[in-house]
């Protein structure tokens, strides 16, 4: 990652999210999303974002076709830490680093359907270790739906592997709003008590950017 992206990020507070200057968490149609990628870009730019983030599951097929000034490269990865499934986000990240070509999906099906992506065998380690060395950033996608007992020593234990960041400011809609095990206030205080890098977005997986 380029050292001013990820400063960028580090620079978002939670007005840049609410808003929609800022959107870090979007899907397409390249994984479950309905949208189309270009479209997508096209309503951002004519809307005025500052910067979004295409984060299709396990998936940077849009961002082999598409780079632009306002456009961060990033994917959501599925993957296992112990006995919790939760999803990473990379931000910044090279897409072609060779560290990383293992970790993607290596069919449409691995991008969409939630009964394939859950028996994902991504080792969190090795895969933060190389969004690393790719240049970018792991931040732990909706926190406050990790099935962790304790939020708190589960991302004591990321951290230890590496992690960067939070999800921090994300809307809980949808079935992530019922299926919640800790509060987005919670979230936040683990990210202020560690000093953690907060990012947010919508989860996009509509045709339309607000």
């Amino acid at each position: 990652m380029q050292p001013q992206i990820k400063d960028y990020i580090k620079s978002l507070k939670r007005d840049d999210f609410d808003s929609n200057k800022v959107n870090l968490h979007i899907h397409t149609s390249f994984s479950d999303g309905e949208g189309d990628a270009f479209e997508i870009l096209r309503q951002a730019h004519e809307k005025g974002y500052q910067k979004i983030a295409i984060s299709d599951h396990n998936s940077v097929e849009a961002h082999k076709l598409i780079q632009d000034e306002i456009l961060i490269p990033a994917v959501e990865f599925d993957v296992w830490c112990g006995y919790v499934f939760m999803h990473l986000l990379a931000y910044g990240i090279d897409i072609n680093h060779p560290e990383l070509t293992p970790f993607y999906a290596k069919n449409k099906r691995e991008t969409e359907l939630d009964i394939i992506r859950i028996f994902a065998k991504r080792d969190i380690k090795k895969l933060i270790q190389a969004i690393h060395n790719a240049g970018g950033i792991a931040v732990l996608a909706h926190p406050a739906c990790c099935w962790a007992i304790s939020l708190d020593r589960f991302v004591n234990k990321l951290i230890s592997l590496g992690l960067d960041g939070l999800e921090v400011y994300y809307p809980y809609q949808r079935h992530r709003g019922i299926i919640k095990f800790h509060t987005a206030k919670s979230v936040e205080k683990i990210a202020d008590k560690y000093n953690l890098i907060k990012t947010g977005g919508t989860d996009l997986h509509g045709k339309n950017l607000l």
